[in-house]
């Protein structure tokens, strides 16, 4: 969902204020904080933060000039951080900076100043939003943006919304404690809490676990979460996973997880409990992101996992003994091929795992392939559509309700002694086969067969029509 356009407008203009006065590395957190401090300063008395004198943004703006704006701006993140402990360490204070440009920080700060959230006198509260509504809205929308600019980086926080609702709608975490092991900017719990509202749950019927490594996008994803209103538990710090689990007594009901694909520089600790299927090879950390996630479901547990394609059919001894042998332990549920280009930030091709501790379907793997789906919004992306979502989840639910007929080319569910014949790999290709030609529809062979004669006929009358040109153009030298 986009923001109204004239609020979208407005301050993506006060974003690009910003562009090349301040260290890219830090651009995101000065934007997407200061949208935040207007929000928490307009919604003061009706919303959930308190903003102690000093700290409202009128107050903040009164002082924006050159010599003053940038420590305002810090003391009003620290005024606030310090009123609302979950936002403890979590806003930035890099605005009084020497590097920062004052002059275009109180620019930045006066165009942003002409927004509201509060839903009064201005764009903030259009259609009966709420101003919480509206800003989560811009902050999806802002972390898009700056992750498409970002490019491979902007990976490490984001996940396509559209890939996150596929993991949902397949797992619909409807109540229970869901968990996120590298939970990035913290997408999989909002796209989570948003499906709990739209089933007319509540938002605490969900309790929300995640850990990661990276300071800044930690930040980012408690940052995120007060956004939304989600009283996540992110632990007290950024930490690595392998190194240091952050919720070691954890038994989760669902696990959303988009882990870094193929990381080769990662902890390894051979004699590690959470290697029960096998010990994870040292240059490729998928498997070990998998056993991780396994280890902690609880017992009814559910996960949904992205990863790239090479999981499925890797011939690693050590990725392959892995994979085997979760199959045989019959966890696996369903693995589903995706199109390519929906993640902008690696080219690499991506799949979704599902694995089920209480499988009703027992012994059987769903295996979609939705190679196909998709439509491109540019030259370089492409998004998987409601109708793409909404097909992919009556499949999987279906054949978990046991009313499934397999679909040439599209699903097809397999029993364990089929998957032991293509010793374990996998790639959804090899069990849906060709899609089935509909009535009247020309066979694949007779259609290429065709086309080859059209474009080589073409090939010839382009030819031919460039001598045409030749010759006339001949005749007016003469």
């Amino acid at each position: 969902m986009r923001p109204d356009p004239d609020l979208k407008e407005i301050l993506w203009k006060a974003a690009d204020k910003l562009r090349g006065s301040v260290d890219a590395a830090h651009y995101r957190d000065f934007v997407l904080g200061l949208v935040f401090l207007k929000y928490v300063s307009d919604s003061s008395g009706e919303g959930p933060f308190r903003v102690p004198a000093g700290a409202r943004w009128e107050e903040v703006a009164a002082q924006a000039r050159p010599e003053t704006i940038g420590a305002a701006v810090d003391a009003a993140m620290d005024a606030v951080m310090h009123a609302n402990p979950p936002l403890a360490g979590v806003l930035p204070k890099l605005f009084g900076r020497d590097e920062v440009d004052q002059r275009r920080l109180g620019e930045l700060v006066g165009l942003i100043g002409d927004v509201r959230f509060d839903g009064h006198g201005g764009p903030g509260g259009p259609g009966g939003k709420s101003a919480r509504d509206v800003l989560g809205e811009v902050y999806e929308y802002f972390l898009e943006r700056f992750a498409r600019a970002e490019g491979k980086r902007g990976g490490e926080f984001y996940t396509p919304p559209s890939v996150v609702k596929v993991l949902v709608e397949i797992l619909e975490p409807f109540k229970g404690r869901v968990y996120d092991p590298c939970c990035g900017s913290g997408g999989m719990f909002v796209q989570a809490e948003k499906f709990v509202l739209s089933h007319r749950g509540r938002l605490d019927d969900i309790a929300v676990y995640g850990q990661e490594a990276n300071e800044r996008t930690w930040r980012l994803a408690k940052m995120n979460l007060a956004v939304h209103g989600i009283a996540g538990d992110l632990s007290g710090r950024w930490s690595d996973t392998f190194y240091e689990d952050a919720h070691p007594e954890l038994h989760a009901d669902y696990v959303l997880a988009n882990p870094p694909f193929n990381m080769s520089d990662w902890y390894r600790d051979t004699g590690d409990p959470r290697w029960r299927f096998g010990v994870p090879p040292a240059g490729n950390a998928n498997f070990a992101w998998i056993q991780h996630i396994v280890a902690k479901l609880g017992p009814q547990g559910a996960a949904g996992v992205v990863m790239a394609n090479g999981s499925m059919s890797s011939r690693q001894s050590a990725e392959h003994g892995i994979r085997a042998a979760m199959v045989e332990a019959d966890l696996v549920s369903c693995v589903i091929a995706l199109p390519g280009q929906l993640f902008r930030s690696t080219p690499i091709p991506a799949c979704l795992w599902f694995f089920d501790k209480s499988k009703t379907m027992r012994n059987q793997v769903l295996f979609i392939d939705a190679r196909a789906m998709g439509t491109l919004i540019d030259r370089t992306e492409r998004v998987l559509t409601s109708a793409d979502i909404g097909r992919i989840a009556g499949a999987h639910h279906s054949w978990r309700d046991g009313a499934h007929s397999d679909v040439p080319g599209f699903c097809y569910a397999a029993g364990l002694d089929e998957i032991r014949s293509h010793d374990h790999v996998l790639t959804p290709g090899r069990y849906v086969g060709a899609a089935t030609a509909a009535a009247g529809d020309e066979p694949i062979a007779d259609k290429v067969e065709r086309l080859t004669k059209e474009l080589f006929t073409q090939f010839e009358e382009s030819a031919r029509l460039d001598q045409v040109v030749r010759t006339e153009l001949g005749r007016l030298d003469e």
